[in-house]
This record gives C-alpha cells, sequence and structure tokens, in this order.
C-alpha cells in the first residue's frame, strides 16, 4: 500500500523547510452519515517528525482537524542528503510512516 503521507523538505543554509499533506478522514465523531448515524470518530492522535534520531516536531491532534491535514515548519541542524522520517497513529491503532530526503 502506498503512503498517506506526502511530504517536501528542503534545506536552505542552515534551515529546513517542511511541508506535508496527510491523507486521513479525521472524522470527529460528531457529524452525521446519510442514513442520520454517527459517523465514529477517527483522526490522528500523534504526528512526529524525526531527523538524526531526535523529534523535531510531535504534534498532538484530536478530532478538530481537518480531513487530509497539511503541515508546515521550520527546523535548523539539517542539510541536504540528510533523512527526515515522518510517522503518525490514529485512534483505532493505524499508523503510516515515510523517510523523506531533505532536498
Amino acid at each position: 500500500m502506498a503512503s498517506t503521507i506526502r511530504v517536501r523538505a528542503v534545506s536552505s543554509g542552515d534551515i529546513t523547510e517542511v511541508q506535508a499533506l496527510i491523507q486521513h478522514p479525521m472524522d470527529s465523531g460528531y457529524v452525521k452519515d446519510a442514513k442520520g448515524q454517527l459517523i465514529p470518530p477517527h483522526f490522528i492522535d500523534q504526528l512526529v517528525f524525526e531527523h538524526g534520531g531526535k523529534n523535531v516536531l510531535v504534534a498532538n491532534w484530536g478530532p478538530a482537524v481537518a480531513k487530509d491535514p497539511y503541515i508546515k515548519f521550520s527546523f535548523k541542524g539539517a542539510k541536504k542528503g540528510d533523512d527526515l522520517k515522518i510517522s503518525w497513529v490514529d485512534n483505532k491503532g493505524a499508523t503510516d510512516s515515510t523517510i523523506a530526503k531533505i532536498q
């Protein structure tokens, strides 16, 4: 199965800019389907970005984050060619991860 995570990481000087798009329904548990039944909550609990064995960003999310979330941030200390590992776990125990090369 293909990864649900699309990421782009570009290093310029000592700053690396990261952009990531994650395919996930992010259901809050408060929305009803066509039959009027509540759609059960299904959302990403934690999103982690790692570089060099250290976390550079940890996001603890919940049901208020929109479907297919997009995140953008910058950090220091990486260089072109380094690996950036991205992983998430949701409230149902599903996970995904990918490794991106910093450009």
